[in-house]
């Protein structure tokens, strides 16, 4: 039994096409469902009756979602996706914040690399300076200017 002659390619995109909008019927089901639980001005009994209008008539209730309440699913969105951000950048502020020794501590390990001898009087000198201006050791470009050991 030959497939290329029972199912022609005619009919195989079409197979495609309704696959390809069921999916996208489902995202956009999920994508209202998640909304209606994001939106933190609506109340209880409004999410609750919303879930029950789009789970019990799904198209009609996603198309009435959609022209009801749908100009503002961009902004809560929008809204969560900075809230995210900003959660992210705190938590990253939070973990990197020992990350860089305060002048104290250098100058302390400084002293500790002269009094072993791993570094000499002059090249302490030179890095106690950078410490106590401030100085990362960089230029305006960006590329190392002086070796600040560490």
């Amino acid at each position: 039994m030959n497939l290329a002659y029972d199912y022609p390619l005619l009919a195989a995109l079409g197979t495609m096409l309704w696959f390809f909008l069921w999916i996208m019927w489902f995202f956009l089901l999920f994508k209202v469902v998640l909304d209606i639980f994001r939106d933190d001005s609506m109340s209880g009994w409004g999410k609750a009756g919303w879930c029950l209008f789009v789970i019990v008539l799904p198209f009609l209730g996603v198309l009435v979602y959609l022209l009801a309440r749908g100009k503002d699913m961009g902004r809560r969105e929008q809204e969560q996706a900075i809230q995210q951000r900003k959660a992210f950048d705190s938590y990253v502020r939070e973990a990197a914040g020992g990350a860089r020794p305060s002048s104290s501590d250098e100058l302390a390990k400084l002293s500790e690399l002269r009094n072993r001898g791993d570094i000499t009087q002059e090249e302490f000198q030179r890095a106690k300076a950078l410490v106590l201006n401030g100085d990362d050791g960089t230029d305006r470009t960006g590329s190392a200017t002086t070796t600040v050991p560490h």
